[in-house]
This record gives C-alpha cells, sequence and structure tokens, in this order.
C-alpha cells in the first residue's frame, strides 16, 4: 500500500513554516498519543506515522530531499546505499514515542501536564552536557481475572542499569569529564554519502562519547567509565481494574539511569491476562457456560452460579434450547475508564449421555413414541 504524503498527515500545505509543522505535529501527537488511545491500534498506528512525517519535514535537508523525490529518497537503493532509519517500516511505535519525548518531553509544560511526563525533569537524548537520557525499559505481568476485576497492587523485581556508586556516575576515577574532541561536546557527528538521489547527510550519536559530549581520562574500574552498572531494583504499581490485555503502565524515571548525569528512562509494564478456567472475556463481559441435562432443559430448574464476585441463583425456564444464552447483569468486569460494569453471559449446553441403562433407554423409548 502507498504511503501517507507526509504535508497530507499533518494537515498542513507545502509551504508551511517551521512553527506551522510543529504545531500541526503536537496537536496530531496529543490526539492519538497510546497513553490517550490504549485500544484503538488505528490511532496508535496514526502517531507512529505523523510522527514518521514530522521527523523529515521538521529537517531542512531531509525535507528538501523529500520535496525532490518523495518517499524515494529515504530508501535504500538497490545494492546498498543510504536509507534513512527513521522512515518506512523501520520508524515503530517505539521511535515515534522517542521522538515525541524528545520534541517534547523536556519542558514542553502542556505535554507535561496532558501525560504526566514532568517535562522539566526530562533530559532530551544527546545534547552535549545535559547528558543522554537511559532507555526504556519493558516487563510483562500476567494477571488473573480476579485482579482485573478489582484492581491490585503489584511489586516487581526489575533489571536495571543504574548509576555506579564507586564515581557517582561520572564514569571517572578523579570525577572530573573532559569536551570530547570528535563532536565538540555536541554529542552528534554527522556523515555525508553518495547515492542514486545525490549527496545524503546522515546524523548519529557520537561514537567517541556515544551521545554525550563528554569523555574520561581515567575510567573508573568499577563500571568501565560508563558510570552505569547492573542492579536489581522494587517498583510498585497500581493496576486499575478492567485493564485488557495489551495495556501498560508507565513507570517514570524506572527503566535505566542516563549517562552522564541524563535521565532516567521509563519502565513500561506490559498487562497480560492468564487463562481462567470457567470464563472468557470479551472486553468487560465475561461469557461462561452451563451443562444441563435433557430433563431439566425440558421441565427447568434452578442453578447456583458462581460469578467472579459471588453466587447467583439462575432459574432455567422449561423448554431451554441448546445454545439459549442468559445475562446475568453487572457480573462482568468493570469498564476500564468508564463507569459501569459488563454481563456475565451463560450459555447453555444441553449434555447427551452416551451411554443408557436399560430403563432410562426405555424412557426414551416411551419419549420417541409420544413424538418427543
Amino acid at each position: 500500500m502507498a504511503k501517507a504524503d507526509y504535508y497530507e498527515l499533518l494537515g498542513i500545505p507545502k509551504d508551511a513554516s517551521d512553527d506551522d509543522i510543529k504545531k500541526a505535529y503536537r496537536k496530531l501527537a496529543v490526539k492519538y498519543h497510546p497513553d490517550k488511545n490504549p485500544d484503538d491500534k488505528a490511532a496508535v498506528e496514526k502517531f507512529r506515522e505523523v510522527a514518521e512525517a514530522y521527523e523529515v519535514l521538521k529537517d531542512p535537508q531531509k525535507r528538501a530531499q523529500y520535496d525532490q523525490f518523495g518517499h524515494a529518497a529515504f530508501e535504500a537503493p538497490q545494492g546498498g546505499g543510504y536509507s534513512y532509519g527513521g522512515g518506512g517500516a523501520g520508524f515503530d511505535l517505539s521511535d515515534a514515542l522517542r521522538a515525541f519525548m524528545n520534541n517534547f518531553g523536556g519542558g514542553d509544560s502542556i505535554i507535561g501536564d496532558i501525560f504526566g511526563f514532568g517535562g522539566s525533569s526530562r533530559t532530551r537524548r544527546g545534547g552535549g552536557h545535559g547528558g543522554t537520557r537511559g532507555n526504556d525499559l519493558q516487563i510483562k505481568l500476567g494477571l488473573t481475572l480476579e485482579e482485573i476485576l478489582t484492581g491490585v497492587k503489584k511489586t516487581l523485581k526489575v533489571r536495571r542499569l543504574d548509576r555506579c556508586t564507586e564515581c557517582s556516575g561520572s564514569g571517572s576515577k578523579s570525577g572530573r569529564r573532559n569536551t570530547c574532541a570528535k563532536c565538540g561536546g555536541v554529542g552528534r557527528v554527522r556523515h555525508v554519502s553518495n547515492s542514486f538521489f545525490g549527496q545524503m547527510v546522515q546524523e548519529s550519536a557520537c561514537p567517541i562519547c556515544r551521545g554525550d559530549g563528554q569523555v574520561v581520562s581515567d575510567p573508573c574500574a568499577a563500571c568501565g567509565g560508563s558510570g552505569l552498572r547492573q542492579a536489581e531494583t522494587t517498583v510498585s504499581v497500581d493496576i486499575p481494574a478492567g485493564v485488557e490485555e495489551g495495556n501498560y503502565i508507565r513507570v517514570p524515571e524506572k527503566g535505566d539511569a542516563g549517562r552522564a548525569g541524563g535521565a532516567s528512562g521509563d519502565l513500561l509494564v506490559i498487562l497480560q491476562e492468564k487463562p481462567h478456567d470457567q470464563f472468557v472475556r470479551h472486553g468487560a463481559d465475561l461469557a461462561c457456560e452451563l451443562t444441563l441435562t435433557f430433563s431439566e432443559a425440558a421441565l427447568g430448574c434452578s442453578k447456583i452460579i458462581q460469578t467472579l464476585e459471588d453466587k447467583v441463583n439462575l432459574k432455567i425456564p422449561g423448554g431451554t434450547q441448546s445454545e439459549k444464552v442468559f445475562k446475568l447483569k453487572s457480573k462482568g468486569l468493570a469498564a476500564y475508564r468508564n463507569k459501569g460494569k459488563g454481563d456475565l453471559l451463560v450459555r447453555v449446553r444441553v449434555y447427551t449421555p452416551e451411554k443408557l441403562g436399560r430403563q432410562e433407554k426405555e424412557l426414551f423409548e416411551k419419549l420417541a413414541e409420544l413424538g418427543g
């Protein structure tokens, strides 16, 4: 499928100013951000697309290449050449989230207020003496339906990179750090290459200082000069009621510590549902099966149904057919971020005996004779 035009994605004309491009991106990024649309895959994909478009159009050189060659400007020619790592299939959701944080996470009060990022506390990735922001970490957490019903508080053990206690995170025995000679303290370097489309410039983290903008001449023996060491910590996470498979909880600054004094990354707790031996979930509703004998279905009966919370007496009317569904109102799960609860759907299965005794067989034969 053909990729959408970057200008059309952002809803701006081709002669839009840099300020117009930024405003359009910010508006759409806030609208489609995964934290605001946890159950909407289309919104998440839109968030990724507008981030990809902005990463190209905000850069004058990349924008000029795009205006001239379109999407082909960032696709590698056959047999090698230049490939823009921030576009196309290579630009995934994690790239989009990182771009969002780099563009708005460091001091944009509007974005910080909306998503709870605490904007001014974050250091942008790269940026010389400000240090490099640590990596975000992901951990999967399995939940039972009983825990999802009420919400639960979990304590997790997390392996992360923490600041070295021997050098206080500086990476230097003496604590002194010098400006990187290769990048001049910027933390970024540019690579110029020639391709089918002409001269291309690609920017990346400095290989000498790894984006810090500073280097150490006397590395700390404990951390090898990185300023970081592996550590295990515990994190408490409050899981709200009604969460679903694939939802995640963002725990700020519980990811890897940043290098050279940079801010720590976040911890993303990815939620998973454990299979239940009785219930199957459908959104906020739950479904289960109830087995009845021929006589119970034909004559009617009362059955005690075990829900996630309590027991309910369900009256089965005579003449109930197999596959009939009874609804127990508000006996499902809480609707995540919405008021009210789902229902419990009880599907009837009429049991057919595989082996009949003599008396049972005679009774069924009499029923057959009566036209039953």
